[in-house]
């Protein structure tokens, strides 16, 4: 979302260039974050059981993975680059400044790969504190180098989007050697001092990854499918209305920040209760987790509906991004109850290791309905960008109906990891 402020004032095509590059980049991430997903439901099982050794043999052998896959991932996005951001839908104007700064975040990845698992682990472990601290100081960088990159401040050279491509590369190195720092506390559940000698790879430790993982990875590739065509769905409505969506979808990523880190406070507290034998504590966190969410969607329903106007004018002083910006954020203000609700019940179905049925969901929600029905709306009923957020509510009442269902009939507690 930073990035998208800030090189906004270079048009509506920046926009649409940085928002282009948005799922593209998460296909290449997919791998990464279903490992992550089962590194963190792993990690707080086995600290639901006291055993400190298999935990660290996780993070051990999950670090090995992430680098040897991100050298693949990273060489193969590189060298694509052109055709894959053709796919996504690119035009005239977008897609040469669109490919530049995809080719900079996909370079670079190996500093957010490598601090994405090692965050993950922790947060199985409890230390949630280290994500927040990362994260945080990780987009201050960013920021900073936007503002001397982007336009050429301070005697800076003036790069434009790829200073912003340049200045999210710098952000995660500082990130990087933060998470990595975070392992050289020998008193903590995970430690460098507990990973050594465990380099090697074993059959339970592989077993466990392999069988959430998997599961987790399948669910990955349906959604990253589903949001990409999705995505090239909407571009082909112009810059100007892509550029309107890329900006509400910035804004649903906020929201759904409020469900995700419920959701990772789900998987972590509902896996060290399972590790623990507790399963009515499992279950008394989840509807706790979800509680909360509600609170959230309240409050930014209300923001959301009185000052949506007003926060696309953050982006954008375009009359018709700023008109289409209004749509859009009354629909999210209805949509926003759904997506935080799903999102809390999948973290809580991940914790317990049930990600085959996660899986299914987004393969029947994201990959078929989001697509169809935007598709439907869009353009057979002539709605526009209207009818493809219609769609897009589809998919999110779907998901929650689904995750909602199974959570309550509470067989993902009995599951073994």
């Amino acid at each position: 979302m930073i990035d998208t402020i800030m090189v906004s004032s270079m048009g509506s095509y920046a926009i649409a260039a940085v928002g282009l590059t948005t799922q593209p980049k998460f296909v290449g991430l997919a791998i990464f974050l279903s490992l992550n997903v089962a590194v963190s439901a792993i990690v707080a099982r086995r600290r639901g059981e006291h055993d400190q050794e298999s935990a660290n043999r996780v993070l051990t052998q999950a670090i090995l993975i992430t680098l040897g896959l991100t050298a693949i991932v990273s060489v193969v996005c590189v060298a694509l680059a052109d055709p894959i951001i053709h796919l996504s839908g690119s035009a005239e104007d977008t897609h040469e400044p669109a490919r530049n700064y995809f080719i900079i975040i996909m370079g670079g990845m190996v500093f957010n790969t490598l601090s994405m698992v090692i965050n993950a682990a922790q947060r199985g472990a409890g230390n949630t504190k280290i994500a927040m601290c990362t994260n945080l100081i990780s987009n201050g960088v960013n920021m900073v180098f936007n503002y001397l990159l982007i336009g050429g401040n301070l005697g800076f050279p003036k790069l434009g989007i790829e200073g912003a491509a340049i200045a999210t590369v710098l952000g995660t190195v500082v990130a990087c050697a933060m998470s990595i720092r975070s392992l050289f506390h020998p008193d903590r559940f995970l430690s460098v001092w507990q990973m050594r000698g465990r380099i090697r790879f074993d059959k339970r430790t592989m077993g466990a990854i392999a069988n959430i993982g998997s599961s987790t990875l399948a669910e990955q590739i349906f959604l990253r499918i589903g949001f990409l065509t999705y995505s090239i769905l909407v571009a082909n409505l112009g810059t100007t209305a892509f550029a309107a969506h890329q900006i509400g979808m910035n804004m649903m990523s906020i929201s759904f920040s409020f469900g995700d880190g419920l959701s990772v406070a789900a998987v972590t507290l509902v896996g060290q209760s399972l590790g623990a034998k507790r399963q009515d504590m499992a279950k008394i966190y989840g509807s706790i987790c979800q509680r909360l969410g509600l609170v959230f969607a309240a409050i930014l329903c209300v923001i959301f509906l009185l000052g949506g106007r007003g926060i696309f004018s953050w982006f954008s002083a375009e009359t018709a991004i700023l008109d289409y910006g209004q749509m859009i954020m009354q629909i999210m203000s209805v949509v926003i109850f759904l997506q935080i609700s799903q999102v809390v019940y999948s973290g809580c179905l991940r914790g317990a290791g049930d990600t085959r049925y996660t899986a299914l969901v987004s393969l029947i929600s994201v990959t078929f309905i989001r697509p169809g029905s935007g598709w439907l709306f869009c353009y057979p009923l002539g709605l526009g960008l209207f009818g493809a957020w219609i769609g897009l509510a589809f998919d999110q009442l779907m998901r929650f109906l689904l995750t909602r269902i199974r959570f309550q009939q509470g067989k993902w507690t009995t599951l073994k990891i």
